[in-house]
């Protein structure tokens, strides 16, 4: 193993007066409690039970193990060691800490750090449609915009921690997040977060991009998505109003066919991206087109109003649209060709 000399290493902040052992994860230097470490790590228990030659250099007075990590990660572990790892306010700055304490909890089988990290994963990528509904809702402000980076990371870099270390069970909720980009930001990728080291590469943090099959799958379930819409269009509203209508055979029922006829059109509009942006985005779409059923901010072009359906026809068109936001939600895993991902549980 090479060693990095003395003088070339960076004194960390986690850097304790009366630490017995120092770690080195490329050139920076944590000085930290063996004891710490061997409670919490088998690993570290067996590392630190391997002999170290007599004549190595000490520093600061203490034997040192070089480990290959990440510095960054390394810093985030032993701060979730001593300090805990803890989430006052969900925003996408957690997934720095999220990434690196789950990347060497695996790593080191610190088994209550990974379930923890795992937990707060689950919240940002749901793996049940009213967990999605309620991310979606705590990604909207109070004027209705929707700007979710700043509560969740970039989708882009779930995928790569999610493929480093086999958690297959936020597959799904991360391609189809990154499915509703356009096509160039999908292509053009993402900075990664800034390192805490100067050493370790680009102070922007490293561009993260998708391989050729990962892109493939995500243009892929972008185009199933948006054709979902199409065959709900055609299926759902083709035969609207239904033979149930209250209003069939009356001269009213034309309240019923403009309303459907007024839902398909701006349907129409969010999936061609003119009203929104969120042209692949099927559940949101679904979810908008059932709300329509209530607004009352509608003009007539003398006042503003609701649409004047039946409550038959509402009814009906509510339950249409349930069934086929879940039946979205199901089919996720498949357009993005992804295998049945596993529970929460059966990762832990």
């Amino acid at each position: 193993m090479q060693t990095t000399s003395a003088s070339a290493l960076i004194r960390s902040d986690i850097w304790f007066a009366d630490g017995n052992i120092v770690l080195i994860a490329d050139s920076a230097a944590f000085k930290v409690h063996h004891g710490q470490l061997e409670r919490h790590s088998e690993v570290f228990r067996d590392l630190f039970s391997v002999p170290q030659p007599i004549d190595q250099c000490l520093i600061d007075g203490c034997p040192s193990v070089e480990l290959h990590d990440r510095p960054t990660d390394l810093h985030h572990l032993l701060i979730a060691l001593y300090d805990g790892i803890y989430f006052q306010k969900h925003t996408a700055a957690d997934f720095v800490a999220i990434s690196a304490v789950l990347r060497l909890s695996t790593k080191y089988f610190i088994e209550h750090l990974r379930e923890r990290c795992i937990a707060r994963l689950a919240i940002d990528w749901p793996t049940s449609l009213p967990e999605w509904d309620r991310r979606e809702h705590d990604g909207t402000d109070s004027e209705g915009r929707y700007n979710p980076r700043g509560i969740f990371p970039h989708p882009m870099l779930m995928l790569k921690l999610a493929y480093e270390l086999n958690l297959d069970t936020f597959l799904p909720s991360a391609f189809y997040d990154l499915s509703r980009y356009g096509p160039s930001k999908i292509l053009t990728g993402t900075h990664g977060p800034p390192p805490i080291f100067f050493t370790e590469g680009e102070p922007e943090g490293q561009l993260v991009r998708l391989s050729n099959d990962h892109l493939c799958a995500t243009f892929l379930g972008r185009e199933a998505a948006q054709l979902y819409i199409h065959s709900f269009l055609e299926s759902a509203l083709r035969d609207r109003p239904s033979t149930n209508c209250a209003n069939v055979g009356k001269l009213s029922a034309v309240h019923c066919i403009e309303s459907f006829y007024f839902i398909h059109l701006n349907v129409l509009r969010s999936v061609g991206g003119i009203a929104c942006g969120r042209d692949a985005d099927p559940l949101h779409t679904l979810l908008q087109a059932a709300e329509m059923l209530e607004r009352t901010d509608f003009s007539d072009g003398v006042k503003t109003c609701g649409l004047r359906m039946c409550s038959v026809c509402k009814t009906e068109f509510t339950d249409a649209i349930k069934k086929a936001r879940l039946e979205v939600w199901e089919l996720i895993p498949e357009w993005f060709g992804l295998r049945e991902p596993r529970s929460v549980e059966d990762m832990n």
